[in-house]
């Protein structure tokens, strides 16, 4: 948790898609996880969709209860994903449209 005077209390945990400290964004304290960043292996960058695992049994374990999906870099295809993992699959169709405000951020920068 990182806090400032005049400034929304902030998160830096897995799974959190907007950052900030609530509920609604917590990645450890819901039971479905979204978020979208981005993981770096040598020089190549790779956009990946975080999830928790759907089995009871892996979602016990830290290093299995989340599951990393990568996401296409073409902005068609890649929004195309995002809305397939959110609303297609009925999972946080709330964040739908956050999901991809963040992709393209993510894939802009």
């Amino acid at each position: 948790i990182r806090k400032s005077p005049n400034m929304p209390v902030m998160s830096a945990e897995p799974g959190n898609l907007c950052g900030l400290s609530s509920f609604k964004f917590s990645g450890l304290a819901s039971k479905k996880v979204l978020d979208i960043s981005v993981k770096k292996a040598g020089q190549k960058e790779t956009i990946v969709l975080t999830t928790r695992n759907k089995k009871g049994s892996k979602a016990q374990r830290p290093d299995a209860a989340l599951v990393e999906t990568g996401i296409k870099k073409s902005a068609k295809k890649g929004l195309v994903q995002v809305a397939k993992a959110t609303g297609g699959a009925l999972y946080r169709r709330d964040l739908q449209e956050l999901a991809e405000k963040k992709y393209a951020k993510v894939k802009t920068s």
